[in-house]
């Protein structure tokens, strides 16, 4: 089994719409929250920066933790390929240094990302999201849950 992965993400919503990257699979598009791995020696803010800069092109302000979600890759669907990822992912409150950008071009685009794209929040049940239960607790103004433990 591979060593377990820090993995910071952007939740980025704007006049109700939530930055998304597009990716293409064998099974059509699937959408991801922009982010990635951690480096040795970087905080987790860090990494969510640089990784919006590599994915997506732009700065991004960093706010607060949101939600902290494992994915242990043998208790989902991609079992097949995945079961001996291990993966802890930081999902943070961001936003756009330059509010107005239009170009999304990432200097370091992840293998098989195809776009950068806003998808409307009341869209989110309508596309391949992953994970979708980030999306939901976007819908939902409930109480917040921080830590979400393995899903999908």
């Amino acid at each position: 089994m591979k060593p377990i992965r820090n993995s910071a993400k952007a939740v980025i919503v704007q006049e109700g719409r939530l930055l998304l990257i597009r990716l293409k699979d064998q099974y059509g598009d699937a959408y991801v929250f922009p982010g990635g791995g951690q480096e040795k020696g970087e905080e987790l803010k860090d990494a969510v920066a640089r990784e919006c800069l590599e994915e997506v092109g732009q700065a991004v302000h960093v706010g607060e933790l949101l939600h902290i979600r494992e994915y242990i890759g043998a208790n989902h669907e991609f079992a097949e390929w995945d079961a001996d990822i291990h993966q802890v992912e930081f999902y943070f409150a961001c936003s756009l240094v330059d509010p107005n950008a239009s170009v999304f071009e990432g200097s370091n685009p992840d293998d098989h990302q195809v776009a950068v794209e806003w998808v409307a929040l009341k869209a989110l049940k309508d596309i391949r999201l992953y994970p979708k239960t980030i999306g939901e607790l976007l819908l939902k103004k409930g109480e917040p849950r921080i830590y979400l433990g393995d899903l999908n």
